[in-house]
């Protein structure tokens, strides 16, 4: 079985992209292949017109990549931590642009401390500040968000969304808050089981999804007909539904049912109702060509 297979897509520079799947989808692959972390068994790759398996040193510094996991040097503070991957990528008198990221990724007051000292979210910041202590045109984040406050997220979109935006950086992002995907990337590839399913403009994608959607709370167990095209989260309970006719049908049918809706409410679909309905089409087409 590949982990990815036939993956073919272009990101236009200085563009906001964004990669979503779920978990085993290939986005951690993907993003280990174009690091140049794993190999590719066939195709290529490249970055800036770097190849990345045959010009993996020019590849590599046109790419700042930040993993999921919380990876440091426990012997370094963080500004040696910044000064020492400058160097593994040859840039000296970086001081200045340190000082921005820091200033940047509200890591000042924490230049001096040691990286066994931070709290998880400081240290997914100073992962983001390695990332892009070398000025790379391509920056890569894999999950950069998850499990942070919401200080953190506020500060990390704010500082790369200006890169994007200002110096021009093609970003790609990784991630499975949704909300995150659907206001910052320009662009959305979705995939599963290694294959892209769907590669589109996220307003395209967004055109594409159910006009509406109903919300409500209820205690009670929806009936069998509700329950199969519902999405279920706790007490909250939210339904497809394209007019109002459909949304009075639906609220009969809840009472008939013995179902008291609390809260009720009507929205517009958003990203992941989208994300829910390419997965569910592509599972069905995946299994009707097993």
């Amino acid at each position: 079985m590949h982990a990815l297979k036939g993956v073919s897509f272009d990101i236009e520079p200085g563009e906001f992209f964004g990669l979503l799947g779920p978990n085993g989808a290939g986005k951690t692959t993907l993003i280990s292949v174009l690091a140049g972390l794993t190999r590719a068994s066939a195709g290529r790759v490249l970055v800036h017109g770097k190849n990345v398996q045959t010009d993996y040193q020019a590849a590599r510094r046109q790419l700042g990549v930040v993993p999921q996991e919380l990876v440091f040097d426990p012997f370094f503070n963080v500004r040696e931590a910044l000064r020492f991957q400058s160097g593994y990528f040859g840039v000296r008198h970086n001081e200045a642009w340190i000082d921005e990221l820091l200033e940047g990724l509200g890591l000042a007051d924490k230049a001096g401390a040691n990286m066994r000292q931070l709290s998880g979210g400081m240290k997914r910041r100073v992962l983001v500040a390695q990332a892009l202590v070398h000025k790379p045109p391509v920056i890569v984040l894999d999950e950069p968000t998850a499990g942070v406050d919401v200080e953190l997220r506020q500060t990390l979109w704010q500082f790369v969304s200006d890169l994007n935006k200002r110096q021009g950086c093609t970003v790609l992002l990784t991630t499975h808050y949704l909300e995150e995907a659907e206001a910052l990337c320009g662009r959305i590839a979705m995939l599963r089981q290694g294959q892209v399913v769907a590669l589109e403009s996220t307003s395209e994608l967004l055109r594409r999804a159910s006009s509406n959607v109903l919300r409500f709370k209820t205690d009670q167990t929806l009936p069998d007909d509700l329950a199969a095209v519902a999405r279920v989260t706790g007490r909250v309970v939210q339904l497809p539904a394209h007019d109002a006719l459909e949304v009075e049908r639906i609220l009969a049918r809840a009472r008939e049912s013995g179902v008291l809706a609390q809260d009720i409410e009507i929205r517009k679909a958003d990203l992941e109702d989208v994300f829910i309905d390419v997965m569910e089409n592509a599972a069905h087409a995946q299994g009707a060509r097993a």
